[in-house]
């Protein structure tokens, strides 16, 4: 193994029928379906136990194949089209967290702002133990308002971004079906 070449971790999952993999209540055609919710969960949960870097295969096994012949090739198109989709619904996620954390931002600046420069104005026109109190008081709320955006740009957005990685690499996991 080169240094550079990523590692392949493989999922094996054992179901009676591929329809199993698959949300029964879901309409779309079989290429579009979600995944059954305790599969999803599943897969999800082993993936993101990984390294971020790995590469991905699920091994599915089953005990009755259908009629049809590329079976492998229908299950992988399905599950990389459901993974793909979920990509794109954690970036919108991002995408709204982000803009959220822009106004926050500047809501908080403001806010910020106003306060400080209220407490100059009670500590310029007043002094005492009721000037300071409100001085102080106004300095830390000021800040406090600073929480949510702080919280959004250092910690919020980086495990959508881990999970984006996550998904990425189911979207492009090597899937096989065997019959057991």
């Amino acid at each position: 193994m080169h240094i550079n070449e990523q590692p392949t971790h493989t999922l094996e999952l054992r179901v009676r029928e591929l329809q199993q993999l698959f949300n029964s209540l879901d309409p779309a055609p079989f290429l579009n379906k979600d995944l059954d919710h305790a599969c999803e969960a599943y897969i999800e949960n082993w993936a993101l136990s990984l390294p971020p870097a790995s590469r991905l295969h699920l091994n599915i096994h089953v005990e009755q194949l259908p009629p049809v012949g590329q079976a492998s090739d229908i299950v992988a198109d399905a599950i990389h089209n459901y993974y793909g989709y979920k990509v794109e619904l954690v970036r919108g996620e991002l995408t709204q967290l982000l803009r959220q954390g822009r106004t926050s931002l500047v809501i908080g600046l403001a806010f910020v702002v106003f306060c400080l420069l209220l407490a100059a104005a009670i500590e310029t026109f007043s002094s005492g133990h009721f000037a300071r109190i409100a001085r102080e008081s106004l300095t830390i709320i000021g800040w406090v308002a600073m929480w949510r955006p702080a919280q959004i740009f250092l910690y919020d957005w980086w495990p959508l971004t881990g999970r984006i990685k996550v998904f990425e690499n189911l979207r492009f996991a090597r899937v096989s079906v065997v019959l057991d």
